[in-house]
């Protein structure tokens, strides 16, 4: 028996291990927030870290922490050089209509169901223990096989620029099994910034718009927004069920309203998706502007807005409407996605995050946008930009990869792809995304119900373990 032939057999055994640790993994509810102190991203998330630096030192692995910024998990090797998996224990916020336990862990059906199962959890368990199973079957690598564990991948990249200040020595190659199969060699740009107005007050009796809440990240489609309307003079409510009412029938939108002394809430609820895909989704803020455009506010800002929102934005997703309409021939289109909307009774802000082709510029996207922005008085915050990412398709990093990829899975059609998603992978040189889901499954990632079947999990671990076994001996 040959020694891929012994892991692959250890991690059989090791199966019903690892589909514990990734369920106690899953019960921490690890999103991302700023603390001050010793645990800068919460403690959820310093849990989840603490969990793996320790779980890695009972196994025997070295470990380094970057003052809870992020750290590594390392298998030493004999010689120079280090291999890098890159992956993140910080997950998006669960929002609402789960059929179980976002943080639950449970095994359902041959499933392990949770917020972070897919991304990047279970990516990352199966990683650890494919280093584990090479490394109790007596393997001896050349290089250094590093898992780095970032701890703020779904916000800001903080704690990865960081890390990345304090250690020396960083990987010469690697991958991050944050994407999709069979290898991710390009990937689109990325900004995220709000759109900002300030809104006059309102005069005189009527309808005013009082504040609108929805979404809760910049790169995943809304699934909930809601508006409170006050009705200064106390007649308009009838009206407005009645076209809550017609639009469900008419529109098919589940949109409810409901009334509390003279206010009222209209609510919407959509399809989540992950940024870097909403027409998988249904934005729930688009659909809520889209109502809102029908009422007579009284505060000409808010109704200013509203047509802006509408006449702008919409239900576009790629910024044509707004002016920053792009494409190439290597990864498309332009996409555009409004992740968040917070009103009230003096300024409306929207996030935006937007992902834009390889072989364009980030401030190409805002010198289009400028001249529609400053005919509604509309300012900009530029927030996070990631600058697009290529790897050529004929490298050697890439083509390891896509021979073990379809070594495991027998796809000798898939070719390496080009995506809107942001990845690790851009954190560092000569890194690209390795999976985890495969051609054909449902993105699950930044949804609802997220869960990773135990059988991907077995196999994402097989293959991970030949990838770390080829590249810490390969020189790519």
């Amino acid at each position: 028996m040959d020694l891929l032939e012994q892991v692959n057999q250890k991690i059989e055994e090791n199966k019903a291990e690892m589909i514990s640790s990734l369920s106690q993994l899953i019960a921490i509810p690890s999103v991302a927030t700023d603390e001050k102190g010793f645990r800068p991203f919460g403690e959820h998330v310093q849990n989840a870290y603490s969990r793996m630096l320790d779980m890695a030192q009972g196994d025997g692995f070295s470990v380094y922490n970057a003052d809870n910024y992020g750290g590594h998990i390392d298998f030493p090797g004999k010689g120079e050089g280090i291999a890098g998996i890159v992956g993140h224990l910080d997950v998006v916020p669960e929002g609402d209509g789960w059929d179980f336990e976002p943080y639950g862990g449970a095994v359902i059906d041959g499933f392990v169901c949770g917020r972070g199962t897919v991304d990047d959890k279970g990516p990352v368990i199966a990683s650890y223990y494919a280093m584990k199973a090479l490394k109790e079957c007596g393997f001896e690598p050349d290089k250094t096989i590093r898992l780095i564990l970032g701890l703020d991948e779904e916000t800001n990249w903080d704690g990865m620029k960081y890390y990345l200040s304090q250690v020396p020595d960083l990987p010469d190659c690697g991958f991050t099994p944050d994407g999709d199969f069979p290898v991710i060699h390009a990937e689109k740009g990325i900004l995220v910034f709000d759109l900002v107005k300030k809104l006059p007050a309102s005069r005189g009796k009527g309808l005013e718009l009082s504040s609108i809440k929805g979404g809760t990240a910049a790169n995943s489609v809304p699934d909930y927004a809601r508006a409170v309307v006050n009705d200064t003079a106390g007649s308009g409510y009838a009206l407005i069920k009645e076209m809550v009412a017609n639009a469900r029938t008419e529109k098919g939108w589940k949109i409810n309203c409901k009334g509390v002394g003279k206010s009222f809430e209209i609510s919407v609820k959509g399809v989540s998706a992950h940024g870097a895909h909403p027409e998988r989704g249904e934005n729930a803020i688009s659909i809520l502007m889209d109502f809102l455009s029908r009422l007579n506010f009284l505060n000409d800002g808010a109704a200013d807005f509203i047509e802006f929102y509408n006449k702008r934005i919409g239900y576009d997703l790629k910024g044509a409407n707004i002016g920053c309409e792009m494409h190439d021939e290597l990864s498309g289109d332009l996409v555009f996605n409004v992740g968040m909307i917070d009103v009230d009774r003096n300024t409306a802000r929207l996030t935006i995050n937007v992902r834009y082709p390889v072989t364009c510029e980030g401030e190409q996207v805002y010198d289009r946008l400028l001249p529609v922005l400053s005919e509604y008085d509309i300012g900009v915050v530029k927030g996070k930009h990631q600058l697009p990412l290529y790897e050529d398709a004929e490298s050697d990093l890439i083509t390891t990869l896509m021979d073990i990829y379809r070594k495991h899975t027998g796809d000798l059609e898939s070719r390496p792809l080009v995506i809107g998603g942001g990845t690790y992978a851009r954190a560092m040189d000569n890194i690209v995304a390795f999976g985890a889901r495969f051609p054909g499954q449902k993105e699950l990632g930044h949804q609802k119900n997220e869960c990773i079947s135990i059988d991907d999990l077995m196999k994402l671990t097989r293959i991970y373990a030949e990838a770390a076994y080829e590249l810490s001996k390969v020189k790519v």
